[in-house]
């Protein structure tokens, strides 16, 4: 599904990935280790090797059940990413931490901890991006950024959420049929699905030109939490939060129950199980309810610096299940 960009920036191109250390993210930490207990949390920085793998590696360096091995979010494999794990050791014994040590990982930091690391238990990624082959001018280049600094983004999310050409969506449309699947797998499909319909509404706001202004009936989420309000009545406090990006408006994730929406609002999100009634109702019967998501990301701390005539280098830092792809869509195509 091509996604339609909200700012009315010119399109670039460049090149993204040319090597992993073009693509560094580091995960930000929601909590300080106890120093004790049975879970040992490890701080691993890799080059080239996604999350799962690692913890196979990980699961097999402790000889446990790969099961307890925790980590609080996916990172991609062509990239250098840092993120903690939790293994769970019982006698409070570990093997050598240096033994998990090579040329595409490096144990940072082991300490201990009396919890399991959770899924979702980290604050947010710290992405720091090259572009390299860049082709577009510069000044027009940094009045796109200044637009993505001041406006924020559409918080879509990324294409990595749904597999290659958005299989997953139809492997979640055949789980709804009634095919058979294991437990994890039936954890992405739905995932897929919920994300897909959200995608949808964002793209319409998108392309309506409401996806950030204010509309009768809407949800308001805080920034930086994901506490909700509303609706209520606009008036002048309300635009004005929403203009200081202190509040967004958000768009459902889809499960049982109500819709949260009033008015305009509602007469949009109504749509979604006209357009898609299999994946609606397949998500509704798969014991979800009805949950929100800010339909705008905001790019903190972000900054940006040209270390060559035709390479940029972005810095950001994101709130979890965030996407900087979504930050680099609104800039132009990048291979």
């Amino acid at each position: 599904m091509k996604l339609p960009r909200a700012l009315n920036a010119p399109l670039f191109s460049g090149r993204i990935r040319s090597v992993p250390e073009d693509f560094v993210v580091e995960e930000l930490p929601a909590f300080e280790a106890t120093g004790e207990g049975e879970h040992l949390l490890l701080s691993i920085r890799k080059r080239g090797m996604n999350t799962a793998f690692c913890a196979q590696n990980i699961a097999r360096w402790a000889g446990i059940d790969e099961r307890d091995v925790s980590y609080a979010g996916m990172k991609d494999r062509h990239a250098v990413t840092t993120q903690r794990f939790s293994v769970r050791l019982p006698k409070k014994t570990a093997p050598d931490v240096a033994l998990l040590n090579n040329e595409e990982c490096q144990v940072l930091e082991a300490v201990w901890h009396n919890r399991k690391l959770a899924r979702g238990a980290l604050a947010g990624n710290r992405f720091v991006l090259t572009l390299r082959e860049l082709g577009g001018e510069r000044e027009a280049l940094e009045r796109a950024l200044h637009g993505i600094q001041t406006q924020g983004v559409p918080n879509y999310f990324g294409e990595q959420r749904f597999g290659m050409e958005q299989a997953n969506v139809g492997k979640a449309l055949g789980m709804f049929e009634g095919r058979r699947v294991d437990r994890a797998k039936r954890s992405i499909y739905l995932s897929a699905a919920r994300s897909y319909l959200f995608n949808l509404l964002l793209a319409e706001r998108v392309k309506l030109g409401n996806w950030n202004a204010p509309l009768d009936g809407e949800v308001w989420m805080l920034e930086g939490t994901k506490s909700i309000f509303g609706p209520e009545p606009m008036n002048d406090d309300i635009a004005a939060r929403c203009a200081a990006m202190d509040i967004h408006p958000t768009g459902p994730m889809w499960g049982a129950g109500e819709l949260r929406s009033q008015g305009a609002v509602l007469g949009l999100e109504s749509q979604l199980p006209v357009l898609q009634p299999e994946l609606c109702k397949g998500l509704e019967k798969a014991d979800l309810r009805q949950e929100r998501r800010a339909l705008r990301l905001l790019a903190k701390n972000l900054s940006w610096r040209f270390p060559a005539d035709d390479e940029l280098q972005l810095s950001f830092e994101l709130p979890p299940g965030a996407y900087a792809t979504s930050i680099l869509a609104e800039l132009g195509e990048f291979a």
